[in-house]
């Protein structure tokens, strides 16, 4: 953020990924931004457009095989936003988006498909679709005023498996659902300060949290946001409450 006015939430080609209201992951950032003390300047990246270098926190989400193909094709071309992580911005990364971050995916028309390798992490397809709600306790690394974060609550659908390798640690551990795959016992994964995960609802609506880790990386303040979190907290005790959590 040294030198800029406004923290820049950046959200990547809503129009080729936001099949699962993702917008609400941008919406939920840059207000607990603005809670926070910080004027906020959010720019809708579409993919006909070059990512900005300056951003802060850059958000990708979800969508089909062909709108994650294209999306591939166009952020290989385009340095913008590795040179906004390398700068010291974040990134939340949500189920096609996180698959996007890996070293590869995997393409029903065109089969592997080389990714960005901003996580070190490689999907192929699986065997399963994946699809309900999950629960998932937070790898005790990642802390918010000191306190590991509160479980996970989301909703995935995706037919990815996704594997963890040893320069990224694992995101949570699934209590209920399945999350990088049947039989993984894990979602998502964490590097640096980036954090890929499979689940919707949107992700930061249910876990405002989440939200809260990405912030104190880029803005240096590790405290929880100062927030009346009353509806949140009812829609993930509502969550985890259908999933016996």
């Amino acid at each position: 953020m040294a030198g800029q006015s406004a923290l820049r939430v950046v959200w990547i080609y809503p129009d080729l990924l936001s099949t699962y209201g993702d917008q609400g992951n941008a919406l939920i950032m840059a207000y607990r931004a603005r809670l926070r003390g910080h004027e906020v300047e959010r720019v809708d990246v579409r993919s006909d457009q070059p990512i900005p270098a300056q951003g802060d926190v850059y958000l990708i989400g979800g969508g089909e095989d062909r709108p994650q193909r294209l999306a591939a094709e166009r952020l290989l071309k385009d340095d913008g936003l590795a040179r906004g992580l390398e700068a010291g911005g974040a990134a939340l990364a949500v189920c096609a988006g996180f698959q996007l971050f890996g070293h590869s995916f995997y393409d029903d028309e065109k089969g592997t498909q080389p990714g960005l390798g901003l996580l070190d992490v490689t999907s192929v397809r699986g065997t399963v679709r994946c699809v309900g709600e999950v629960t998932a306790e937070v790898d005790e690394a990642l802390t918010v005023g000191g306190r590991p974060l509160p479980r996970l609550t989301g909703f995935e659908n995706h037919m990815g498996t996704t594997q963890v390798g040893p320069g990224a640690r694992p995101l949570a551990r699934v209590r209920s659902g399945n999350g990088n795959g049947a039989g993984s016992g894990v979602d998502g994964a964490h590097q640096g300060r980036i954090v890929g995960t499979y689940l919707h609802g949107p992700v930061l609506a249910r876990n405002p949290a989440l939200a809260d880790l990405i912030l104190g990386w880029v803005d240096g303040n590790p405290a929880p946001t100062p927030a009346e979190d009353l509806w949140h907290d009812r829609l993930r005790a509502e969550r985890l409450a259908a999933v016996g959590g």
